[in-house]
């Protein structure tokens, strides 16, 4: 009985994506290839920003190791879930579609797949406005306190905000010229630099000195949030090859952009305790004159702009997907004329002001999202392999090209790295962390039957009805639009296996 439904179920979701793409002709999608891969640039990584931590807690050789090893361990793998799943439910929601078909509504709406995604989504993206800031008080000092601080940082984010409003056509194209801003300052210091290079200082270490836990924070920080581009799935043209080729672009680009400058940067310096914040100024200036180093700073606030808008997207949208399929209000749902999810770029807006007043605690940012994240990325391997496992000739545009113990082998390494990140702040006794990861598995708990109790009462609309099973959430994808006629209702068999 199982196979012949599966197979009904292929035929059925073959004929319904053949609708999915003929009603995709009349509206074209705002995101190609370049666009999408300058998205997922800025949700990774955005340039070698950020990564002077993982010298003054880990040292040279630990950092460089860390950048050739992390990426296979764990972005190569959380790349290739993402455009296995992201082709096989390419809408808004994301994540939440893979976690709710695999685990059903609740785990949909907890974890990275919903509640806690938008959580960890805009105490990430509070930190941007705040990072610019860094780097342009150093030449305003006006900016380091008081009413000009805030001044700037809340129309800092009404002036971005609005810029996501305008579509993400106009976001994709930014960004596109944004990354070859970001990039440009590193490519000649790479160029001028690599001449210049001192292998004795790239194998420098103290393993006494080696802050581990902080080590590893930064590191996962700088290159974890390859899933969050599946929010925009469904503004993608064409997404079965759309999102493996950006990801693999993607990945190439983030891995260079990160080793490098500090390859580059540590033949200048292999002291930890120059590495701070803003230290590829330091190195620009060394390796070019001054003009480069304030080239760097330049990079560093495009870099800033283009992490905010791409963190904005993705959270947005994916309120927008939660709300159409019928998690959230339905308000959330509607589109400005710009085809943009209004409320939800407004509520994500709102998120990020709410937090910015802790962005300049950077190093316990990183933990809390790190912990919040960590809890949601298990959640999603688990889904990919029961999904695996339970509907193995599913219709996947793209497929991980391993057998299922293959991707179990692959997943291992990354796993065992989450758990690590989950069990430090236990070890190191940090209340507020630990604090905050209760605080937000319970709010997550708790919203949701909330919802539930709203809907059911009719206290705020919602569309259609939270899917509870896997074949409706497929069917209610790939239905090729909303207001289906009744030749395209779910048939039986969908309904009654």
């Amino acid at each position: 009985m199982h196979v012949e439904t599966d197979a009904l179920l292929e035929d059925a979701l073959n004929t319904a994506e053949n609708g999915r793409a003929a009603s995709s002709k009349t509206a074209l999608k705002p995101l190609s290839l370049l666009p999408l891969i300058a998205l997922i640039f800025y949700d990774v990584a955005g340039g070698p920003f950020g990564i002077e931590d993982a010298v003054s807690s880990g040292g040279p050789l630990l950092a460089v190791l860390g950048f050739m090893v992390l990426p296979i361990v764990w972005s190569v793998p959380e790349a290739l879930i993402t455009a296995e799943m992201a082709t096989t439910f390419p809408e808004n929601s994301g994540y939440v579609a893979w976690v709710t078909a695999a685990f059903g509504p609740f785990w949909g709406f907890q974890a990275r797949e919903g509640f806690w995604s938008w959580i960890s989504g805009v105490t990430d993206n509070a930190v941007y406005p705040v990072m610019l800031l860094t780097y342009l008080q150093e030449g305003i000092p006006v900016f380091k306190d008081g009413w000009p601080r805030l001044v700037f940082l809340v129309g800092l984010n009404l002036t971005l905000t609005y810029l996501n409003y305008r579509g993400l056509h106009v976001v994709g194209n930014a960004a596109i010229v944004m990354t070859g801003l970001t990039l440009a300052p590193f490519v000649i210091i790479t160029l001028l630099g690599l001449p210049h290079l001192k292998p004795a200082n790239l194998v420098k270490s103290d393993w006494s000195a080696v802050q581990w836990f902080p080590f590893f924070n930064v590191m996962f920080w700088n290159l974890n949030y390859w899933d969050s581009v599946s929010t925009l799935a469904g503004e993608v043209r064409n997404p079965g090859k759309t999102f493996p080729r950006a990801l693999a672009g993607a990945v190439v680009l983030v891995v260079a952009s990160y080793l490098l400058p500090l390859i580059v940067g540590l033949s200048y310096s292999a002291d930890a305790a120059d590495w701070d914040l803003g230290y590829f100024a330091v190195v620009g200036d060394r390796v070019g004159g001054r003009w480069l180093g304030w080239a760097v700073v330049g990079a560093a606030m495009v870099s800033q702009v283009g992490q905010f808008e791409a963190e904005m997207s993705t959270d947005s949208y994916l309120l927008h997907g939660m709300a159409e399929r019928g998690f959230l209000p339905a308000a959330f749902a509607r589109k400005s004329r710009h085809g943009t999810p209004t409320l939800a770029i407004a509520s994500s807006a709102l998120g990020v002001l709410a937090m910015a007043r802790w962005a300049r605690l950077f190093a316990c940012i990183v933990e809390l999202l790190n912990v919040v994240y960590c809890m949601a990325m298990l959640l999603e391997f688990a889904a990919f392999i029961w999904l695996r496992i339970k509907y193995p000739s599913l219709r996947r545009p793209y497929r991980v090209p391993l057998p299922l113990w293959g991707c179990a082998a692959m997943l291992l390494p990354a796993s065992a790295l989450l758990l690590i990140l989950l069990i430090g702040p236990i070890i190191q006794g940090k209340t507020s962390v630990i604090l905050f990861t209760a605080g937000a598995c319970v709010l997550g708990c708790t919203l949701y039957p909330l919802l539930q109790t709203a809907r059911s009462r009719g206290w705020m609309a919602f569309r259609g009805t939270s899917p509870r099973e896997f074949r409706e959430i497929l069917y209610s994808m790939y239905s090729p639009v909303p207001e289906a006629p009744a030749a395209t209702a779910p048939p039986t068999w969908l309904e009654n296996e």
